[in-house]
């Protein structure tokens, strides 16, 4: 029987597929080279904890709960949403039961409980992941949209329906106002020195 530090490389190792598996709700949308669920994730942690800050919140936790948030794709891939009315998916919380099983306890208890917490929608926290998440998608959406894919609309319309938070929303709003390349204008013609600014 393999020891709880062979089981945690391993884990390591699986987790790693994150970063070779695409978002295949892209590749629907006729996205060439689509985003990894890693990259995904990345983003959605930073965004989570923004939100979290602006809301109140843990923005340490909620940036936790939303690293872990897709972390069952590992066994069951992204699934796109047109595939899910004829497959039966297990439950993300059995998933992330069976991937932590056998992992140090301590290991293994930050996992399933930070994906218990994602899924179960009841901490302020969860809410600013669950937002995260899709507001990432909306961003991500945008910037495909930029390079030419015209066909993302749908990704930003459902996206901004599923919000929740007020801080979410604002951000959502903006972002469809502003350039994905806004900041690059912004950060070229702001001073340097601190001296420098009005």
């Amino acid at each position: 029987m393999a020891s709880e530090t062979e089981r945690l490389a391993g884990f390591l190792y699986e987790i790693g597929l994150l970063k070779r598996y695409k978002r295949t709700g892209w590749l629907v949308a006729g996205v060439n080279a689509p985003e990894s669920i890693a990259d995904h994730s990345f983003r959605t942690a930073v965004i989570a904890s923004v939100l979290a800050a602006l809301e109140g919140a843990d923005p340490a936790r909620a940036a936790l709960l939303s690293l872990f948030h897709d972390s069952q794709e590992t066994r069951l891939t992204d699934l796109p949403y047109l595939a899910r009315p004829y497959v039966e998916k297990a439950p993300n919380e059995q998933v992330t039961e069976h991937q932590t099983r056998g992992l140090p306890e301590a290991v293994a208890a930050l996992i399933t409980g930070a994906v218990a917490e994602y899924e179960g929608k009841d901490s302020a926290e969860a809410l600013c992941a669950r937002d995260a998440d899709k507001l990432e998608c909306l961003i991500q959406a945008i910037e495909y949209r930029e390079q030419g894919n015209r066909n993302t609309q749908p990704w930003i319309d459902s996206s901004l329906a599923q919000l929740q938070t007020p801080s979410a929303k604002r951000l959502a709003e903006q972002t469809q106002k502003t350039g994905s390349l806004a900041w690059l204008t912004q950060a070229l013609n702001t001073p340097r020195n601190p001296e420098d600014l009005p």
